[in-house]
């Protein structure tokens, strides 16, 4: 308590110090955690189920000849039949069971009030796999899924039982109306959680045999071509992961070989023999499945990264301030050792010092924590925001308390230990008059500074890295024109409309969004533009020779009458879809120049014959005439080509679903929506407005990570310059101080101001330039690992290090500057008398 005290008193005598050095840590430590909260969550956090480590999660790479339907739950390679899941739910032996989960677009009605969510189809063991318990009324179980279409029930999550019924317990057993069928509740699941994959929280999950009730363009039941079903698993009790993976996979290639082999037609004897040994994968799965770790782990590893570096300047700044004070205490250190102290005692005075300072430094960490993941969920698309809790959790807060501690020895215990050097004598003289500070602490001093340079170095590239990518990223021609242009979606299927009076409702919706005040244009289609979807056929092209193994697939959209002109589409040849092209008339088909290429149609596509049968691929019957070309549009994602596609009437769909509405409006983007919230409320009040927002947006949020990591990344480096000139302002400033004697004695022997000026900033140019060439080192490597997330450039862009180079050498020499310029207006006999 006495040392605690007395450390509070010594941090009090110089309060404006004090100030700084609580700053600087606050920012390093509060952005750090800030950091670690994201990357906890996606990438390390376990699910809030018991015994997680003991899931695994089933995956089956190789040729999956036929249909594929994947998303954010993870790859298309993840995906199994659903007659092959309930294959080896009935065969394993190694698991206590195998569930199933797929996520689905649900439009909800309850009380004459609708909304537009997600929710969550899952197999009756998928509760019990999880070993959850509910929060109200019962989970689904093993008899809720035993016949297709029947067990019409749904469990609410917690948060949606929260937040729309207000934890009502009366809600069980009423009907909430899900896509237009009526679901029984029959309880609401455990508290906090959210499901099993992240970037996606579910408001329900219903059985996964009600699928083909739910989602209308579904009916692949028994069909073993047809892969969309995630699974995972819980081990046994004993059974290793290998063992499991040994006994699954022996039953998996015994399914292949017996049952599904027989099956695929028109492959090759190569992919045949590839589709028969194509393993089972069996990894840890206590974090759920999804796509975003696997997305977002360079990233988030690289931000980490980031302020970790920051908060080194930041200790390296306290760890010199610690040592110059360190200077002016020698003599009472010397004292206090003189007179029978032992040095343990005097390290822990010390560290308790460093140790208060760095605990305030925490606390304060704290508030810039909660800045950052402020800043961070900014940066996130709407649809992202809510799936990461942006909230100081009780694991950031221990890992802010490791932080605090860490720092406070890191920067405090050099510090300490040259402070408390049992030399008494020298210190002793020291205090006579004496030049104090030990060569050793005077070029760890120097060293500090320069390691400070060399990471401000290294981050001011790296963030050079993001923010040229970004530019490139930027200057990307989409295509299309952005501008004045507003997007929602509608799904009036899953509120039970029927394939034609869907087809009615966008037709009048087209009609009367036409005739809205400050509209110009309206036009839809089935795949949003840049919205990180895809939909691929394989098709068939007149005068194209392909073989089953030839790449015939092409990206498709149903689209509306004046889509290309509407969303400023060049068209190169013939022309583009009318409001005559019905589900009456032949079938026209339009492509883009790379389509064109791909097929071998040149400039004369127009007139050729094409088909895309489900199914059939390059057998397809060429039943669809192709009356245009248009030039190539990104399709959905801005940083990769445009690639082969070809576009169809929506108005010739047979299977109509859930389409994207696009507004081209003459004005105010406000007054529109007012008008297009009106228009569809007149045609249907029950139908909900999907993510509305305006394309320009919907393009931004397409590239949120390169947006996300261009602002962290350089508000990071700035900040970490900002210390880092701060710090070597501190050692000159010091250093010059500590020299004051020799200046002027050399000026006093006739050195001119300019020569004096010239000693320190040539320090200054040394330092500079050594801390640099580390910093470029390090630099090439971040970039090296982040290649995969720049666009248009390499990691090692000279332009870039350049650039960042003559920044921090500009800044270095701001640092320099002033040290320098006082050293050169030392006068000589008030320096001849210091101390």
């Amino acid at each position: 308590m006495r040392n605690l005290t007395f450390a509070l008193r010594t941090l009090l005598r110089t309060p404006f110090v004090t100030a700084i050095a609580i700053v600087s840590l606050a920012l390093g430590i509060g952005a750090t955690a800030g950091i670690f909260s994201v990357f906890h969550q996606v990438l390390l956090q376990s699910l809030p189920v018991p015994d997680a480590s003991a899931l695994v999660n089933l995956a089956a790479p190789g040729p999956k000849p036929g249909y594929g339907n994947c998303g954010r739950e993870g790859d298309c390679e993840d995906t199994f039949s659903y007659a092959m899941f309930r294959d080896l739910q009935k065969t394993q032996t190694v698991f206590t069971d195998i569930a199933a989960h797929v996520v689905f677009s649900a439009n909800l009605a309850y009380a004459g009030q609708t909304s537009s969510s997600e929710g969550l189809l899952v197999s009756g063991s998928y509760f019990p796999v999880l070993q959850l318990q509910p929060a109200l009324g019962r989970l689904l179980d093993s008899n809720d899924d035993k016949l297709v279409g029947e067990s019409r029930v749904v469990v609410l999550s917690y948060g949606y039982w929260s937040s729309r019924f207000g934890r009502d317990p009366a809600v069980l057993d009423t009907q909430l109306i899900v896509n237009g069928q009526r679901l029984t509740i029959v309880g609401v699941a455990p508290e906090n959680f959210d499901g099993t994959t992240i970037g996606v929280r579910p408001v329900m999950f219903a059985p996964i045999t009600l699928r083909e009730m739910l989602d209308t363009n579904f009916n692949s039941w028994s069909l073993r071509t047809d892969y969309w079903a995630y699974l995972f698993a819980r081990l046994r009790p004993g059974v290793t992961i290998d063992a499991a993976r040994a006994s699954l996979g022996a039953q998996y290639h015994a399914i292949l070989n017996d049952v599904e082999a027989s099956l695929q037609k028109d492959i090759s004897r190569e992919t045949l023999a590839r589709f028969r040994a194509k393993p089972i994968l069996v990894a840890p799965g206590k974090q759920g499945q999804s796509t975003i770790p696997n997305q977002t782990k360079t990233p988030l590893h690289l931000l980490l990264g980031v302020t970790a570096f920051v908060l080194l300047i930041a200790c390296a700044n306290i760890a010199n301030l610690l040592l110059a004070r360190s200077a002016a205490r020698a003599g009472e250190m010397a004292i206090r050792l003189s007179i029978g102290a032992s040095r343990a005692r005097l390290i822990g005075l010390l560290l308790t010092e460093s140790m208060v300072l760095a605990a305030l430094g925490g606390l304060a960490g704290l508030v810039v924590a909660r800045w950052t993941l402020v800043l961070v969920s900014a940066l996130l698309p709407p649809e992202v925001q809510h799936t990461i809790a942006f909230s100081i959790s009780g694991t950031v807060i221990l890992f802010a308390i490791g932080l605090t501690v860490g720092t406070g020895l890191l920067f405090g215990l050099f510090p300490a230990l040259q402070t408390t050097r049992p030399d008494l004598i020298s210190t002793l003289k020291n205090q006579a008059g004496q030049p104090s500070g030990a060569k050793g602490a005077a070029r760890f001093r120097l060293a500090l500074a320069t390691s400070q340079i060399a990471l401000s170095m290294l981050l001011l590239a790296s963030s050079g890295f993001f923010v040229k990518s970004l530019l490139n990223v930027s200057r990307v021609a989409l295509g299309f024109k952005a501008d004045r242009v507003v997007t929602f979606g509608l799904s009036p299927d899953l509120n039970g409309y029927s394939v034609d009076r869907t087809r009615q409702f966008y037709m009048r919706l087209e009609d009367e969004m036409r005739a809205a005040p400050g509209v110009t244009a309206v036009t839809l289609s089935a795949v949003p533009l840049l919205a990180g979807q895809n939909r691929t056929r394989g098709v068939a092209v007149q005068g194209f020779n392909a073989g089953p193994d030839t790449d015939s697939n092409s990206r498709y959209n149903r689209v509306g009458p004046g889509y290309f002109a509407a969303l400023g589409v060049p068209l190169i040849a013939g022309r583009e879809f009318k409001d005559a092209d019905t589900i009456n008339t032949v079938k026209v088909a339009v492509v883009n120049q790379t389509f064109a290429k791909k097929f071998g149609l040149g400039n004369d596509a127009v007139g050729k014959s094409m088909g895309f049968a489900p199914g059939l691929g390059y057998r397809s019957p060429l039943d669809t005439t192709i009356v245009g070309i248009v030039e190539d549009a990104k399709y959905s994602e801005v940083k990769q080509k445009a690639p082969p596609q070809f576009f169809v009437p929506y108005r010739q769909d047979p299977g109509l679903g859930g389409m994207q509405v696009y507004v081209r409006t003459a004005g105010d983007v406000a007054q529109a929506a007012s008008a297009i919230n009106a228009v569809v409320k007149r045609i249907d009040p029950n139908l909900p407005i999907e993510d509305f927002e305006t394309l320009p947006d919907q393009i931004k949020n397409n590239t949120f990570l390169d947006r996300m990591m261009t602002t962290l990344s350089a508000a990071f480096a700035i900040l970490a310059t900002l210390l880092a000139a701060i710090g070597l302002y501190g050692v000159l400033a010091y250093t010059v101080s500590q020299r004051t004697r020799e200046i002027g004695l050399r000026m006093a022997l006739g050195a001119a101001p300019g020569r004096v000026r010239g000693m320190v900033l040539r320090q200054v140019a040394i330092m500079t330039l050594v801390g640099a060439l580390i910093g470029l080192a390090g630099a090439l490597g971040v970039g090296k690992a982040a290649q995969s997330i720049l666009y248009g450039m390499t990691g090692a862009d000279p332009e870039v290090l350049a650039l960042s180079a003559v920044a921090l050498a500009l800044v270095a020499l701001a640092a320099g500057f002033i040290p320098a310029h006082r050293a050169s207006k030392v006068d000589p006999m008030t320096a001849l008398k210091y101390e």
